[in-house]
């Protein structure tokens, strides 16, 4: 992993800054992408099917929700 990351730092000293700032503008949008798809890896292996709402079964739900909150 070292080698990698003096590889990262040998190319990114070579770089312009304006270079450098197209390339954070990508690297950012790629962080968030594995970091959501880490995030939905996660939630498969703690989530069963049932375990959770489809949006168009909770928007079914609101309703009798709603109503049964308005008899207490």
């Amino acid at each position: 992993m070292n080698l990698f990351r003096s590889r990262a730092h040998h190319l990114i000293d070579n770089l312009s800054d304006q270079e450098v700032e197209g390339l954070w503008i990508e690297l950012e949008t790629l962080y968030h992408d594995l970091y959501m798809l880490k995030a939905v890896e996660a939630s498969q292996h703690t989530h069963r099917p049932g375990d959770t709402l489809t949006r168009e079964d909770a928007l079914r739900l609101l309703p009798l929700i709603h109503s049964s909150s308005r008899a207490l």
